[in-house]
């Protein structure tokens, strides 16, 4: 739980976007204000008979209020594939958590907070809009839910008092200088361990089984050589990695190698050996360990906590279809395969078929999505985007939106500015305040109330 509005939605709206932009649904949205509640219903089989599991200075919480907020959490858990805590810790947690919103809204009423029925209506409105649909469109969907509109709206005013609430108590207290600024810049840039250090590398792996013969491994050698040459001849390497490397990770290999960003202390020694002294883009020699003959290419490091100094960027143009009743997805992979084959022959121009035929905001500017950086689009679509060459064209790919054709048009490395990168510190020190600040008041205002646990019923 933290300071701030936590973006938790029910599960039929679960899978649908809070990214918004003028390529619709590609970016995500800047202060987009309010986002769904956590919506605490269950289905009616389920429910048993309820009883009070605790008071919290006179205001009850009841078993059923527990189960389910317990099943929403579960089920958030298992969605994000992350691992599940004991069934005893994760229910002490979830109660504590409910005993703590109990006791901010008890002090947000009786400091004079209100909601009214006009800020509801907008909040109402900014999850629509999030999610890319009209107000009428978000009730009929909760309604399929099951849930009570009158129980949507009670919990979206619950989140907007504990909201104004730590924002009047919790945000007051954060200041952060420019000397911290200048502090942490300084400790971050002399600070030279490997577990502060990141790096993503990317590798094409030629395997050399245990039982080699020497012919083989010479042999196997001679093949990792070849590729390391036409990587240094300029191939690109995403390509070689496809064709060549015998990496068993297929998401691995479906991300031209990559290994991710991460800890120097996390990659194997010879690794880091290998690329300690070489720039970003620079590839190593060949590297040999137990598994074979690996290529290695520097993609990013950084220092932890440090801002990225250089991003590179990327332009890029698309033509959105989107599935319907009247359009399956296979229908709409073929129509853009159709319109990829036109392109690559000749016959069409991107620009033109992406005006006439994109269901997107960028259609009357050729599809052309303007300059990015890592992370400004959804992954699905951005895996798909950093891994073309300028000029190439993507196969169609199916994001949360439709059915995508992309072009990428230029990719470029920008420097941010003393300014961004100040301004980048200043946030996220910041943000490691107000979490503390938060934590502390929390825990003091936890402290000063009065909890009474029950026993369940015998």
């Amino acid at each position: 739980m933290t300071h701030r509005l936590v973006a938790l939605t029910v599960a039929s709206l679960a899978t649908l976007a809070t990214l918004t932009s003028q390529a619709q649904g590609l970016r995500p949205s800047a202060g987009a204000g309010v986002v769904t509640p956590p919506i605490r219903t269950q289905p009616a089989v389920q429910r048993q008979a309820d009883y009070i599991v605790a008071i919290v200075n006179s205001e009850p919480i009841t078993n059923n209020e527990v189960r389910g907020e317990l099943q929403r959490v579960t089920q958030q858990l298992a969605q994000q594939r992350r691992l599940q805590p004991d069934s005893k810790e994760l229910a002490r947690q979830v109660l504590e958590r409910l005993i703590n919103e109990k006791v901010q809204l008890q002090l947000a009423r009786e400091s004079g907070i209100r909601v009214d029925e006009a800020a509801l209506d907008q909040a109402e409105q900014n999850i629509a809009r999030q999610n890319q649909i009209d107000v009428a469109e978000l009730h009929r969907r909760l309604a399929l839910e099951g849930v009570v509109l009158s129980q949507f709206r009670a919990q979206l005013r619950d989140q907007l008092l504990l909201t104004r609430l730590r924002e009047r108590d919790v945000e007051p207290r954060v200041r952060v200088s420019d000397l911290e600024v200048d502090q942490h810049l300084r400790d971050q840039q002399n600070n030279n361990d490997p577990a502060v250090q990141e790096i993503n590398l990317a590798q094409l792996l030629v395997a050399v089984p245990d039982a080699a013969t020497a012919e083989q491994i010479a042999a196997l050698q001679t093949k990792a050589q070849g590729a390391l040459d036409r990587a240094r001849a300029g191939e690109d390497f995403v390509a070689l990695v496809r064709e060549l490397s015998d990496a068993s990770d297929r998401a691995n290999l479906a991300n031209g190698g990559q290994m991710g960003l991460r800890t120097a202390d996390r990659y194997p020694p010879l690794f880091l050996e290998a690329t300690q002294n070489l720039a970003v883009g620079e590839l190593s020699a060949l590297v040999r360990s137990g598994a074979g003959f690996h290529i290695l290419k520097v993609i990013e490091k950084k220092s932890a906590g440090v801002p990225v100094m250089t991003v590179t960027q990327s332009r890029a143009r698309h033509i959105l279809v989107r599935v319907s009743p009247q359009l399956s997805e296979t229908a709409a992979r073929d129509k853009l395969s159709e319109f990829k084959k036109r392109i690559v022959a000749g016959q069409a121009d991107f620009a033109a078929l992406a005006r006439d035929h994109s269901q997107d905001g960028s259609a009357a500017q050729g599809g052309d999505l303007g300059w990015a950086s890592p992370g400004m689009f959804v992954p699905e679509f951005e895996e798909v985007m950093s891994q073309l060459a300028p000029g190439q064209i993507s196969d169609p790919l199916v994001s949360r939106f439709g059915v995508h054709l992309i072009q990428l048009t230029e990719r470029r490395n920008v420097t941010s500015s003393p300014r961004e990168q100040r301004e980048t510190v200043h946030a996220m020190l910041r943000e490691k305040k107000l979490d503390e600040a938060y934590l502390t008041w929390a825990q003091d205002l936890r402290g000063r109330a009065y909890v009474e646990m029950r026993e369940p019923p015998q």
